[in-house]
């Protein structure tokens, strides 16, 4: 693939993140640098000689290039706005076992009691205030992480970047999800009281000035603590688990170098790796999921009131299956989404090129 000028001056890593290929410092790096050790250049321009471009294809998006941003942003919105609004019939069941697990026992017979009273149609009920919400996390979701994984690793420089990749991409995607819970906390807010309060409203148009005049404006964001304990840790485990479950595919279970793999093959992974993380996710996140919907279902209720109410077992378990399944499916179809987006403006898939640091001798002489 070709590389444009331009990148290969500014950029200062990491290739690995994204790139195809693992990439090793050519002889010609190790000789530049070599003669940068022996003449007046600044320690910077020595540096410039180990930086290893991303790929970019001709007439496609450059690798961090705000187009690059840009496109991440919009698989983001994808990935997150269509599936979340997909599943809305199963997010309805499990908002109401968690509000009223007296009236919805079990998944199959919360399906019957909606079916009964609201129709097929109050199976989507809600689903404007989720495509909407969930699409504005989308996009700063996978935005972001993109942006915090390249910052916090140009930061840490090549070596300690390869060396703790994890943390990379820990700290990448709790940054992102910060902002994107800010988006996505009004929406949310309405879109449990529409869901779980039948006759509240019909959906957002009408449903966000009856909250508003309930609660206050400051009303939407009253669950925005305990949803970004509930998102945040969700993230985290959404985005490392990934990168590591993809990677691990990659180097023990195919037999092929992942730049010599079919897209589709490509694509498939990223769905099974996504599907891997979702379980890892539902688990970590379900406590606070619990509080988010409790607390926006009842008017002036507290984190205490929920806990006194839901009990330690309840706030662990409450819903607990039916959320594995959703989120693994959701997790897993959202991945295969941004990639597949991702393919198609011409950019790699996420993950599955382990770091590697620079050579003993390579660095020593970007230290020069």
């Amino acid at each position: 693939m070709a590389l444009t000028e331009s990148y290969r001056k500014n950029s200062l890593i990491p290739s690995y993140l994204y790139s195809s290929q693992t990439s090793f410092p050519s002889t010609a790096a190790f000789n530049g640098a070599a003669a940068a050790a022996t003449s007046p250049a600044t320690p910077s321009t020595a540096r410039r000689n180990f930086v290893v471009a991303a790929p970019s294809e001709p007439g496609k998006i450059e690798m961090y290039s705000p187009a690059f941003y840009a496109a991440c942003t919009v698989g983001g919105i994808l990935s997150c706005g269509l599936t979340h609004t997909a599943v809305t019939p199963l997010d309805l069941v499990k908002c109401n076992m968690q509000i009223d697990p007296v009236k919805y026992k079990s998944i199959s017979s919360g399906f019957g009691v909606l079916l009964k009273e609201q129709g097929i149609r109050g199976f989507f009920r809600g689903w404007v205030p989720t495509l909407l919400g969930y699409s504005a996390q989308g996009a700063c979701k996978f935005g972001f992480y993109e942006f915090f994984k390249k910052y916090y690793s140009d930061i840490a420089g090549p070596e300690y970047a390869a060396k703790y990749k994890t943390l990379i991409y820990l700290a990448g995607s709790a940054s992102a999800e910060f902002i994107a819970d800010v988006a996505l906390c009004p929406f949310e807010a309405v879109k449990v009281r529409v869901q779980t309060q039948p006759g509240f409203a019909r959906g957002l148009g009408d449903g966000l000035p009856k909250f508003v005049k309930s609660e206050g404006a400051l009303g939407l964001y009253k669950g925005i603590v305990p949803l970004w304990g509930r998102q945040i840790p969700y993230t985290m485990m959404k985005f490392a688990s990934f990168e590591t479950i993809v990677e691990m595919i990659y180097k023990h279970a195919v037999p092929t170098p992942k730049d010599q793999c079919s897209k589709p093959l490509q694509l498939g992974i990223s769905f099974a790796g996504g599907y891997v993380a979702g379980v890892f996710c539902a688990i970590v996140s379900h406590p606070a999921d619990n509080l988010v919907s409790f607390l926006n279902n009842a008017k002036g209720a507290t984190v205490g009131d929920a806990v006194k109410k839901l009990g330690l077992w309840g706030l662990f378990t409450r819903g607990l299956p039916l959320r594995i399944v959703m989120i693994g499916t959701l997790t897993g179809a959202q991945w295969g989404i941004y990639d597949a987006f991702k393919v198609f403006v011409g950019l790699p898939t996420t993950g599955g090129v382990a770091p590697v640091a620079p050579a003993p001798a390579a660095a020593e002489l970007v230290k020069v």
